[in-house]
């Protein structure tokens, strides 16, 4: 069994599916994903998020204000209410959150103060962190070893950074997840860098609706498609689909703290 461990859910298109999102599921499950992590990135999704995964069972949540969504103008009380969300059964993490100066530079000072703060949440609900990061590495880096909590952890989702930066998150004891971009033709690079992880801390995932992997890609992304990312991942890895299949599942329930199987 496969998990797609970061999919947004709420923002697929649903409309070759007659709007029921049961089937997108359906999908997955036939081609052996058999469970998804719908993430949260700003106020507005918080609530759906928690509803999909409290309607199917084989669906977990994650709360947060996505980086790019960052505008200065959080209060106090929109992190009161992200606590709340937080400590929901349904919840298995916190973010996306993180530092991303590649789309959203002028934003920096509020990115860093938000991502302080859901890093210190995390720690409160004693869950891991899931972080977004794109050309920001050294003070990603630096925020999680001044703020997190190296026992419970996080992973860098989405990963497409240098080999250093991963070494430094996995002595923080993150993961690394990989999406469809490790197919791309141009990501040789990052292939690189899925060689020299370790297989016990690598995640695959969609993002979906985002990023759909080769051959799909310049279509809509879906939770299905987390198979031709893992297929991609098991050949650099030099192992089985199957063995990848268990591993990474088993990677997820430990980062998590949930039993999927």
């Amino acid at each position: 069994m496969l998990v797609d461990s970061h999919c947004h859910l709420d923002r697929l298109d649903l409309a070759p599916y007659d709007g029921d999102l049961s089937k997108v599921i359906a999908e997955a499950q036939a081609r052996n994903v058999g469970h998804l992590l719908c993430v949260g990135i700003d106020k507005a999704n918080a609530v759906d998020v928690i509803r999909i995964a409290k309607q199917y069972p084989n669906v977990s949540a994650s709360v947060g204000f996505h980086p790019m969504d960052i505008k200065g103008d959080e209060q106090d009380a929109d992190f009161e209410q992200l606590a709340q969300w937080a400590a929901d059964e349904s919840v298995v993490a916190v973010g996306e959150t993180g530092l991303d100066y590649f789309y959203s530079a002028d934003t920096a000072e509020q990115q860093i103060l938000s991502f302080i703060r859901h890093l210190h949440l995390a720690k409160s609900v004693d869950k891991p962190v899931i972080v977004h990061t794109r050309e920001a590495r050294d003070e990603t880096i630096e925020l999680i070893r001044q703020h997190g909590n190296e026992e419970r952890g996080g992973v860098l989702h989405c990963f497409t950074e240098s080999w250093e930066m991963a070494e430094q998150a996995l002595a923080l004891n993150y993961c690394i997840s990989f999406s469809g971009i490790v197919t791309f033709k141009n990501a040789a690079e990052l292939r690189e860098v899925v060689k020299k992880v370790p297989l016990d801390r690598i995640l695959v995932e969609t993002d979906s609706p985002y990023l759909a992997p080769v051959p799909y890609r310049g279509k809509k992304n879906v939770p299905q498609y987390v198979v031709e990312v893992a297929e991609c991942v098991a050949e650099l890895k030099g192992i089985s689909m199957e063995e990848l299949a268990v591993v990474t599942t088993q990677n997820f329930e430990r980062l998590f703290n949930v039993s999927v199987r």
